[in-house]
């Protein structure tokens, strides 16, 4: 380990450290592969805890904490507070931003993000029952009862539009844009197509219901929902998490 206390910087395995380093989505670290000799640099997917909180009327509460891959944390936010139908619409978002209180360090005010919503949103009463912790693993662990999830339920959609041999293509159309799959080779992709089979946006997380809701974040703030004429496309299983 190499200290640098002037700069308040400390590195370990190549990668600095502290509380007033930013965050990023990937680290590099020294090591030892079974099938090569010595000691070799590899990059690995980050994961840091995002702190999601809701103000209202003044009143600001702490509505969830995710272990996500840090990156279009924005999206992550605004995706997570709709699909768990803590939005009406959008115009219960008012703004969404990385926190900026001065008390935090820096690296606290990256790992959290602040939804400025409407009063009345299903955010505000939300808050006051329960508290949502999630891992990357698991995107229904916020969940304390049964009938939490029944209230969700899944809906009827329309059939996809995509003929099958294209839309077994989609995989392929994603990978060119998956950078830090590239890099680091482990993590998950969601990918939104739209009714050509053209890919729209991808995101990258460790977590697939977190690329699922930086998607579902990117089509919220661009005014694209609903998606009925979308595609979703996403690496490995599609769980009960995602496709609720």
């Amino acid at each position: 380990m190499k200290l640098w206390p002037q700069f308040g910087l400390r590195w370990t395995n190549g990668n600095p450290v502290g509380n007033d380093v930013p965050i990023s989505a990937t680290k590099r670290l020294k090591v030892t592969k079974t099938d090569k000799p010595g000691v070799i640099d590899d990059y690995v997917v980050g994961e840091e805890p995002l702190e999601i909180r809701v103000e209202s009327g003044g009143t600001m509460s702490q509505l969830a904490v995710t272990m996500r891959t840090p990156g279009n944390d924005i999206e992550l936010g605004a995706g997570f507070l709709w699909s768990e139908g803590l939005l009406r619409n959008r115009e219960d978002l008012i703004s969404i931003t990385t926190c900026k209180d001065k008390e935090l360090t820096l690296r606290e005010q990256e790992n959290t993000i602040v939804a400025h919503v409407r009063d009345g949103a299903p955010a505000i009463a939300r808050t006051m029952q329960r508290r949502f912790t999630i891992s990357s693993a698991c995107g229904v662990c916020g969940s304390t009862q049964i009938e939490d999830l029944r209230e969700r339920g899944c809906r009827n959609v329309a059939p996809c539009a995509l003929p099958d041999e294209q839309l077994a293509g989609l995989p392929e159309l994603m990978r060119p844009k998956q950078r830090i799959f590239d890099k680091t080779g482990g993590l998950h992709a969601a990918g939104l197509f739209n009714a050509k089979g053209e890919l729209v946006v991808l995101r990258e997380d460790v977590g697939r219901h977190n690329a699922v809701d930086k998607v579902i974040g990117y089509a919220l703030m661009h005014d694209m929902l609903p998606l009925d004429e979308f595609s979703l496309a996403i690496s490995g299983r599609g769980g009960f998490e995602i496709i609720q």
